[in-house]
């Protein structure tokens, strides 16, 4: 009886690892083909559309594929202003919207108005903050997450306005279309001087970073 059990175990340890090296393998195709996509398109990683914090000149550049309504994309925020704080005039943060979840879509048309009236920091960090009063992937508050911009500075009506603005619209259009011809298919995403992460984390994303600047001190000036 225990030989039995230990063979069903055995069994059991082996379909698991199966399983697991399926995956991995799956996943490993998945960002060998957004790797070559990006690539070959790098033109799409940024557009002059897109929002950005740190100076122009800066020779690294971070790009991130953001969700408002993404969990995730909440926690690495204050992680990505800390990059920011610790590279001041070596990083550069470019914005692109991957409005995945029900919903998000509003939430940018609310972004990209705020940045027409200036107050696209505070909103956006307003909108992070109440993530999980208005962000239910099934039913989205909208009008919850209306209230916290306006409580953050945005003028509401002048905001419903521009939000019927061509360019306002253009700015959603384009980066879903970037999103698909570079097989973006989560959030976030980052690349570093067109570079994806090895694998998803804070310390592979400050690593990259690190190394990044570190490259780019090591040119010799022109």
């Amino acid at each position: 009886m225990n030989r039995r059990k230990f063979a069903v175990s055995l069994l059991a340890l082996a379909i698991l690892a199966l399983f697991a090296l399926g995956v991995w393998t799956y996943q490993q195709r998945v960002q060998k083909a957004q790797t070559q996509a990006v690539e070959q398109q790098t033109d799409r990683l940024v557009r002059a559309h897109a929002p950005t914090f740190g100076p122009a000149s800066a020779p690294v550049t971070v790009v991130e594929f953001f969700d408002p309504a993404c969990e995730t994309c909440r926690a690495f925020y204050p992680i990505v202003k800390d990059i920011l704080r610790q590279y001041p005039q070596e990083v550069r943060l470019v914005i692109r919207y991957a409005p995945f979840h029900a919903g998000s879509d509003q939430v940018v048309q609310l972004l990209e108005t705020a940045r027409l009236q200036d107050k696209y920091q505070p909103v956006l960090e307003a909108l992070l903050a109440s993530q999980p009063q208005w962000a239910d992937h099934g039913q989205p508050r909208i009008d919850v997450a209306v209230q916290h911009a306006e409580q953050a500075g945005l003028n509401i009506e002048k905001a419903k306005l521009d939000a019927q603005r061509p360019e306002v619209q253009a700015v959603l259009k384009q980066d879903m279309e970037d999103l698909v011809a570079l097989q973006i298919t989560k959030t976030p995403s980052f690349f570093v001087n067109g570079r994806g992460l090895p694998s998803f984390g804070e310390a592979q994303l400050r690593d990259l970073v690190a190394e990044a600047v570190a490259q780019a001190k090591a040119m010799p000036e022109k």
